[in-house]
């Protein structure tokens, strides 16, 4: 009992005392995450004359799900049509920024003479800007419609993505304590695969399972269904040795194609609110003012990093993908700060005790500071654009204007534009089904000895089990194989088409073309058969028993492709429909 009465003061004073503090920021018109921090630091154990929180770790649990919240929030804000529609722009300047502040926090800190694990998270921590901070000072300053909003918009859906591969990565660097590339590639595959399975399955049957449960039109059983998946998911990533940040931010994303959307925003939104609070207010019970105090200097230099820095690197990459100079300053400019993914970074540092304690209030106090710049950064765009023209020797000033021009020059139109289209579509389905067909194997290999136990009262050879689970994975594979080779085909026939002109065959053309569009995607099923192999190495069946495993998927898939088409075909179908339909949803309720 007096445990829970610990419990519940702590509660009160911590949701009392944001409330006020946040109150007094937004008069200020400041905004409310720096409120919930200050919270924190008042009530604080370094701060006197006594802390006023007694349960330390229940708090902190109740942060973990601040994070989850946090994540599955940005998840919902999340859209693969939204992805779709970034392009070039975000893709190039999230990437150039990334690398870019990785390299300037790591040597930042081996100039300070910090630990190179420090240095690797201090890196970590600069390269992510804050979509919370960012979203809410563009929607203060009316400017979330304009065009550089909305570039800005997709360069924070392309850093959440990687963000999260980010720190899947750090947290297999601080276990092992030595970064492999080889092992970094496999790392950053399997989770691309991993979320990939993940959004097309979940895609298929969350937003079906939601949509039964919104026919009862009870919001609290909506409510209770969601948070189930939410915590469900969490807990099956967690299983699979990933973060829970991760396991939130994609059933997130999934249920982002959901069609009561809106209602799981509202239901979910007193939650998200309560429990963000009280993780941002934690932050603040970390964060020791004389930690600070003896930081200064690092904390200045840091600052300065990330503005210049992230100046530089995203208004690069958006003048490098063809945007103009005052764009792509506004977009620079706009995304000169970190929040919310630099603090789960350095909570992540500090929970595997890989990252020294006065990393963690350092990153609080540079974000603090960015946070307070943002809307000035962003208010100076177009003077500093100006300015920055007018002391710009006329000769740089003229190369730079015709590149600009040269890339929209080249952009493809026309006939040219739906080429590309096609093959981009092509080459993405073939990725899918691919993923998928992996995901199949991966999973036979990792289930391999509950599924060998289970078969022993039967089938007690080892080998003869291996070879009953890896033909039970090639043949749920075999909609996608059937579906990858007919991709593969049409791919062809239009290759053919280009490169075997009439006047090269001559009267051979059409027999030319029909045999190079027959080998073409065979030599591309024995690619695929290879990795498919390699991936399930451990599962592998003897020579013989794979052989005759493959002739029998082959036969089957020759009697029954008309069967296997059609499945397939529903699926696409399903899928289609879930992302058209929350689409619909989006052009009549507005965009969320």
């Amino acid at each position: 009992m007096h445990h829970a009465v610990d419990f519940i003061q702590d509660l009160a004073v911590i949701m009392l005392l944001a409330g006020i503090v946040t109150v007094i920021f937004n008069r200020f018109r400041q905004p409310v995450v720096l409120g919930y921090i200050v919270a924190g630091v008042i009530i604080g154990p370094y701060t006197p004359p006594f802390a006023l929180i007694h349960d330390e770790k229940t708090i902190n649990i109740l942060a973990e799900l601040g994070v989850v919240f946090l994540m599955f929030s940005l998840g919902l804000e999340f859209s693969l049509r939204k992805l779709a529609r970034v392009g070039v722009t975000a893709v190039v300047a999230a990437l150039t920024e990334i690398v870019l502040m990785l390299w300037i926090g790591f040597e930042i800190g081996r100039f300070f003479g910090w630990k190179p694990m420090d240095s690797l998270f201090l890196g970590a921590m600069l390269a992510i800007s804050s979509t919370t901070i960012i979203v809410k000072a563009l929607d203060e300053l009316g400017l979330k419609r304009e065009r550089f909003a909305q570039l800005i918009f997709g360069v924070l859906i392309v850093e959440d993505i990687l963000a999260i591969g980010m720190i899947a990565l750090l947290s297999g660097i601080a276990i092992s304590g030595s970064v492999d590339a080889g092992e970094a590639t496999f790392t950053l595959g399997r989770l691309l695969l991993f979320m990939i399975v993940s959004l097309v399955t979940g895609i298929l049957l969350v937003p079906r399972a939601l949509a039964y449960v919104a026919k009862f039109k009870s919001d609290e059983m909506l409510l209770v269904t969601v948070l189930g998946l939410c915590f469900g998911f969490c807990l099956l990533v967690i299983k699979l040795g990933y973060s829970v940040a991760l396991g939130a931010f994609l059933i997130g994303a999934i249920m982002a194609e959901a069609r009561q959307l809106h209602t799981i925003e509202r239901l979910i939104g007193p939650l998200r609110d309560m429990f963000s609070a009280i993780f941002f207010v934690t932050i603040g019970l970390l964060l020791d003012p004389n930690v600070i105090v003896n930081y200064l200097w690092p904390i200045a230099v840091i600052t300065v990093a990330v503005v210049v820095g992230k100046v530089v690197s995203c208004g690069l990459g958006s003048f490098l993908s063809g945007q103009d100079g005052r764009t792509s300053m506004r977009v620079g400019m706009g995304l000169s700060q970190i929040g919310e993914f630099s603090f789960i970074i350095a909570a992540l540092g500090l929970s595997l005790k890989v990252t020294s304690d006065f990393l963690y209030p350092v990153a609080v106090a540079v974000s603090v500071i960015t946070t307070l710049l943002t809307p000035y950064l962003i208010r100076g765009a177009d003077p500093f654009t100006l300015w920055l023209g007018r002391m710009m020797p006329g000769r740089i000033r003229y190369v730079l204007g015709q590149y600009t021009q040269w890339l929209q020059s080249i952009r493809l139109s026309g006939d040219g534009a739906a080429l590309m289209g096609f093959v981009r579509r092509i080459a993405l389905h073939v990725a899918v089904n691919l993923a998928m067909v992996a995901a199949v194997f991966l999973g036979g290999a990792f289930f391999f000895g509950r599924l060998a136990e289970l078969m022993s009262p039967w089938v007690s050879d080892t080998s003869l089990q291996s070879a009953v689970v890896w033909g039970g994975a090639l043949l749920l594979s075999l909609p996608f194989l059937v579906a990858v080779y007919r991709k593969l085909k049409s791919l062809s026939l239009l290759l053919v088409e280009l490169s075997v002109p009439a006047s090269l065959g001559g009267r051979y053309t059409l027999h030319v073309r029909r045999v190079v569009a027959e080998i073409l995607p065979l030599a591309g099923m024995v690619g695929v058969m290879l990795i498919v192999a390699a991936l399930s190495a451990s599962i592998l069946p003897s020579t013989e028993m794979l052989v005759l495993t493959g002739v029998g998927a082959v036969v089957l898939a020759v009697l029954l492709r008309s069967w296997f088409v059609r499945m397939h075909a529903k699926l696409q179908i399903a899928l289609k429909e879930t992302l058209e339909h929350q689409h619909d949803a989006q052009g009549g309720g507005g965009q969320h």
